[in-house]
């Protein structure tokens, strides 16, 4: 901005009193205008775009163009700007392209995950494309590296989050693989889909229709949620598929009975995971309510009365306050001390 102020004092001259208004210049280089302004970012997403689709070009070159849309999509108004720009279906189509390396297809799923975060106007704009399928496909260990599964977690969790379509649309076929996730090889996946489960089960403040106010909803990235906030609501949708899946008996099976990782398999032990876990369970039968099997409650009371607490104590070590453990011990069967 400086350069094209310092341009506009030294290429003017003073009015001169009785002189004709000035002519509008044509001569001047669009490319010079560019270098002094910057491209608009809509520009450089569509010229990234056209490279990473681009199958002769190079594997860098395609990585690094999309490297640079995902850093573009940080901002929600670049990610909204992927409907106009029609940039969705060819950055889906990546994902299933023969031209694709698993570095593309990695970066193309990031590219994903990072538009679709906290955005509702992205969220149906993807899902219009049906990608859970394709998506579902990569979180599979004989499918995809550890890095492609990572990444393809994190673009189903920006699509699934806070948005009850995508969870319907889920079906069985999509609780099913994120069970058998929750024994990946990768304690790094075991983890993300942990979080997501008990992501999803959480329970949004949902205003009735007797009690909402009414509000004017502007045109924003937002406003779906906002006009209609059951559409953002997936706890009751996670709460019959934990149940009917049999996604519940899993968390607690990968808490209890924990299936070792690493590539030598001596990681025998993981508080994130299962600090979420134990999470997993308390929103499910103290937030939510939902009453537990009495094999759960057996198996939970056979952890929960094991000796595991440090010098913090079990409930600081789980990420729970003592009152919240005490209300989970009283769901399995035990005394709250």
């Amino acid at each position: 901005m400086d350069s094209l102020l310092r341009w506009g004092i030294e290429n003017s001259s003073p009015p001169v009193a009785g002189a004709p208004p000035p002519v509008r210049r044509t001569d001047l280089d669009s490319a010079i205008i560019d270098h002094i302004l910057g491209k608009p970012d809509a520009v450089l997403m569509k010229e990234a775009l056209a490279i990473a689709v681009d199958d002769t070009q190079s594997e860098d070159d395609r990585v690094r163009a999309l490297d640079n849309i995902e850093m573009f999509v940080e901002s929600i108004d670049n990610a909204n700007d992927l409907a106009k720009l029609q940039m969705w279906r060819p950055l889906h189509d990546l994902l299933s392209s023969p031209s694709s390396s698993p570095a593309i297809v990695t970066q193309t799923l990031w590219v994903i995950g990072t538009a679709l975060q906290n955005n509702p106007s992205a969220q149906i704009s993807y899902l219009s494309l049906e990608p859970i399928p394709i998506l579902l496909s990569f979180i599979k260990p004989e499918t995809a590296s550890a890095s492609t599964r990572s990444k393809a977690v994190y673009a189903l969790s920006g699509l699934l989050k806070l948005n009850a379509a995508a969870v319907r649309a889920l079906g069985d076929e999509g609780w099913a693989n994120l069970r058998v996730a929750l024994e990946d090889s990768d304690i790094k996946m075991r983890r993300k889909v942990a979080f997501l489960l008990n992501t999803l089960l959480l329970q949004t403040d949902e205003p009735s229709a007797a009690t909402a106010s009414p509000q004017i909803v502007h045109a924003n990235s937002h406003a779906s949620m906002l006009s209609d906030p059951s559409a953002a609501s997936t706890s009751a949708l996670a709460l019959r598929a934990l149940k009917d899946n049999g996604v519940l008996d899993s968390v607690i099976s990968g808490l209890v009975d924990f299936v070792p990782f690493g590539a030598d398999g001596d990681g025998n032990e993981d508080l994130q995971f299962e600090e979420t876990c134990i999470r997993i369970v308390h929103t499910y039968s103290v937030s939510c309510e939902a009453p537990l099997t009495e094999e759960q409650k057996a198996k939970m009371a056979g952890f929960l009365r094991q000796d595991r607490r440090d010098e913090q104590g079990a409930s600081e070590r789980w990420g729970l306050v003592a009152e919240e453990l005490g209300d989970l011990r009283e769901k399995v069967g035990l005394s709250r001390a």
